[in-house]
């Protein structure tokens, strides 16, 4: 083999080895889909046990995203500088332990803070994961893989949802934490076993041990191993969060990260808000979370649609026309409607735009950092972006509270996808050209 394997890797056909790879991050990212929705289901049995009001329970519920705020920003760095596999491993370990931790917990402090560091591994795990996407695919299916990888997230809360749904039946918030305690515990082994590190960090890093690590990995992954490294690129900024804004990679960094942020405040609201405004709307409980389900569907087909069309068509042109579907279908969303099959329809909908709008920004991630400030790069957006989930559900709340109705909020919280659509536009054509081998 030429003894820089990236460009074996870029050119060649995915063996089974990566599309099981692949296959994997889109299970552990489904883990997200699941962690967000099993607090939501989880919350009016906790109220109960502990006569919790709606204010002390609305400091438990962002707790999650908090932490995968910080572990997004912090260990999409530690996976820069110390590999995927290792942080993909330390993540899983922090989730299992958080989600089952929370299950025993008897008090709101305790609670808060299991949930923290449940999101600490979270948002270590995403930054870790996208970068693992993209370095086990090959150069032609590379924004296919990481449009696959997150649609993960619907799934997880469509599937995770309902067992959650069920498991909940029992009258037991408890078990369903315990649920995603072991079905996180389970990918320990699966990580282990079946995902090597990764060539393109490891030609990059050259950590000690990099090249019988990078044969290990060559031939786990169905190809031939190399005599010696590729001679590295020099590099002051590798996996520090000062290297995203090094000359040359500033720009593109403040560019995706607004784009990300933008547009979550959006896909957030629509997250968030859909069964109070279901229920508000006339229709029962039950009704909502059906509703609810439909969005996700909604927003793994999106996602898996634009990844085929990536195949074809211009990934950024894309992306910026999925935002603007995003903006006007929430818009749309905001005239309500009279039964509850074009609600869910509708919902649907809205699901498919925004999501896809939230996988062509992953993928967009992937192009615009670099091997070495990869992670990095992608759990500072990340990071920075779940602060706009964070705020959407409040900034809804408020402009609710003040008296608009929901036409108007609708209409206000949209706009955060058309501006998103607008920060991607300006991004440079350099900055999407695909880091297969630099």
């Amino acid at each position: 083999m030429n003894n820089d394997p990236r460009e074996a890797l870029a050119t060649s056909p995915m063996t089974r080895m990566q599309i099981l790879v692949v296959a994997i991050t889109i299970g552990l990212t489904g883990l997200d889909g699941f962690d967000v929705l099993s607090i939501s289901f989880a919350s009016p049995g906790i109220a109960k046990e502990w006569g919790l009001d709606r204010a002390a329970l609305g400091v438990v519920l962002p707790m999650e995203l908090l932490g995968m705020a910080i572990g997004s920003i912090l260990l999409g760095g530690v996976a820069d500088r110390q590999g995927r596999r290792k942080t993909l491993l330390g993540c899983l370990v922090l989730m299992t332990l958080g989600m089952a931790m929370v299950s025993g917990v008897r008090g709101i402090a305790a609670l808060c803070v299991w949930r923290v560091i449940t999101g600490l591994g979270i948002g270590g795990m995403l930054a870790a994961n996208n970068a693992v996407a993209a370095e086990f695919s090959n150069a032609r299916r590379r924004d296919l893989c990481v449009s696959l990888m997150a649609i993960g997230y619907p799934l997880g809360a469509v599937i995770g949802g309902s067992i959650a749904a069920q498991l909940l039946k029992g009258g037991n918030w408890r078990v369903v934490f315990e649920f995603g305690a072991v079905c996180t515990a389970i990918f320990l082994p699966i990580v282990w076993w079946c995902v090597p590190e990764s060539v393109g960090w490891l030609c990059r890093a050259q950590p000690a041990g990099a090249l019988a690590q990078a044969n290990y990995s060559l031939v786990r992954l169905g190809y031939g191993p190399i005599d010696a490294l590729p001679a590295p690129l020099a590099t002051t900024s590798r996996g520090t969060p000062l290297g995203i804004f090094r000359p040359g990679q500033r720009q593109s960094t403040i560019l995706v990260t607004l784009t990300y942020f933008l547009h979550i405040t959006t896909f957030y609201f629509i997250i968030k808000w859909v069964p109070k405004i279901v229920v508000d709307m006339g229709f029962v409980p039950s009704a909502a979370a059906g509703v609810l389900v439909w969005a996700n569907v909604g927003g793994a087909a999106g996602g898996a649609v634009l990844g085929l069309l990536t195949q074809r068509l211009g990934l950024k042109a894309l992306t910026i026309t999925m935002l603007i579907a995003s903006c006007f279908t929430v818009v749309l969303f905001g005239h309500g409607q009279a039964d509850l099959a074009s609600l869910s329809l509708i919902c649907a909908l809205t699901g498919f735009c925004t999501n896809g709008g939230v996988v062509g920004v992953y993928a967009v991630l992937a192009r615009a950092f670099p091997t070495e400030l990869r992670a990095t790069g992608t759990g500072f957006a990340v990071g920075v972006g779940r602060g706009g989930a964070v705020i959407a559900p409040v900034i809804a709340g408020f402009l609710f509270q003040a008296g608009f109705g929901l036409q108007v909020v609708a209409v206000i919280m949209a706009a955060g996808s058309l501006a998103a659509a607008l920060c991607l536009a300006l991004l440079p054509a350099k900055a999407m050209t695909p880091h297969y081998v630099r």
